[in-house]
């Protein structure tokens, strides 16, 4: 949609940088609720948020059709969508890890995996509409899509361990554990790492035109990293549970790092490309697959509904990365892509780091299980 809008919409008359806006806007609104979405869950239970949740991101993409200006992507695709994504992201990732205890990595990789399977999907069903009828009716059949499949998933959404009665917000919501170390520590190494991960997903399109690739290659591209991503967050989760939870994320974060630098840096024909969308669709999938089951291994599951929603607020700031990493490659070579590619680099590098620290600070051993 980005390509698009910025070649037969706009004209090129809009930055990347604000294009880019439009998703980073989604994702940040999308945590920041996610605290308020844990209290909605509590007074009108699992199925209500979950559907309220499908109404408003369904609307949100029928209302992007109308757009005409930058402004209305950010109110619809951006911040409308946001909400309805977290009120139906918040409330599933809370209870999924309820009903799961040996294989908890496995089973939050596979629910977390639809999100690779959409991505995988998507871009043929989006182009062909793009191409024929405009982006006003492909918004549109999208928000229905999604209509469907999001009511379907909240009549089936159940609560292992259901609350017997309403709390208070200070009961759902322990903000002490922001002062543990260990969480906190954690904050700011997935922080490093997601501002690196939405980077080539952001910008696989362009830069695959930018290179002479047609637009049918830039989403086909696109297709080939969301399926591996989709395999990988299946594949981290389950051999998580053998190495560990926070082990794998270490080894799966490091490698993304090195694929950013060392293979989408030299990745300028369409051979090249399609072999570094699967390395790194392999191994960053494992980046949203252990969020919940790392965290819950933190926090403990007593306190992991309420941590996992600050969690994600504190989350919230790495979804700036694809617009800073935008703004770093005007400033420093409008023309080339290897400010991005770097930073993509040396963020999931940096974060890795830290979560080696981390594992470290836990464990007081390099090879222990975790």
């Amino acid at each position: 949609m980005q390509a698009y809008y910025d070649q037969e919409v706009f004209h090129h008359s809009v930055s990347s940088v604000q294009l880019t806006f439009v998703g980073t806007l989604m994702y940040v609104s999308l945590n920041l609720v996610s605290p308020a979405v844990h209290v909605l869950k509590s007074m009108y239970g699992p199925k209500i948020v979950l559907a309220a949740g499908t109404a408003v991101l369904s609307l949100s993409l029928i209302l992007a059709g109308f757009s005409t200006q930058i402004w209305h992507l950010y109110l619809t695709q951006g911040i409308m969508y946001g909400l309805g994504g977290s009120l139906m992201y918040t409330t599933a990732m809370g209870i999924a890890p309820q009903w799961f205890d040996k294989r908890r990595g496995l089973a939050l990789g596979v629910a977390t995996s639809g999100s690779g399977i959409g991505g995988l999907i998507m871009p043929f069903i989006m182009n062909p509409i793009l191409e024929n009828l405009g982006a006003a009716w492909c918004f549109r059949i999208l928000g229905f899509i999604s209509l469907a499949v999001g009511l379907f998933a909240s009549i089936f959404i159940k609560e292992r361990y259901p609350l017997q009665q309403r709390k208070k917000f200070s009961q759902l919501m322990n903000f002490a554990i922001l002062k543990e170390p260990n969480f906190a520590i954690w904050n700011i190494a997935c922080d490093l790492c997601l501002l690196g991960y939405l980077v080539p997903f952001y910008l696989m399109p362009t830069y695959a035109q930018d290179y002479g690739l047609s637009a049918s290659q830039g989403a086909n591209l696109v297709s080939i990293l969301s399926a591996f991503n989709f395999i990988g967050r299946v594949l981290s989760g389950f051999y998580a549970d053998y190495i560990g939870r926070l082990n794998a994320d270490i080894l799966c974060m490091t490698v993304s790092g090195l694929a950013c630098g060392l293979l989408w840096v030299f990745a300028t024909n369409y051979g090249i490309l399609i072999a570094f969308c699967v390395i790194y669709g392999l191994f960053c999938g494992a980046y949203f697959a252990l969020l919940a089951p790392v965290t819950a291994l933190i926090t403990g599951i007593e306190r992991f509904p309420g941590g996992f929603s600050l969690f994600l607020v504190l989350n919230a700031v790495g979804f700036f990365g694809a617009p800073i990493a935008g703004a770093v490659q005007e400033a420093i070579d409008p023309t080339g892509y290897l400010a991005t590619q770097m930073f993509s680099t040396v963020t999931f590098l940096l974060g890795a780091l830290i979560m080696f620290g981390l594992k470290i600070k836990m464990t007081k051993s390099v090879f222990t299980k975790i």
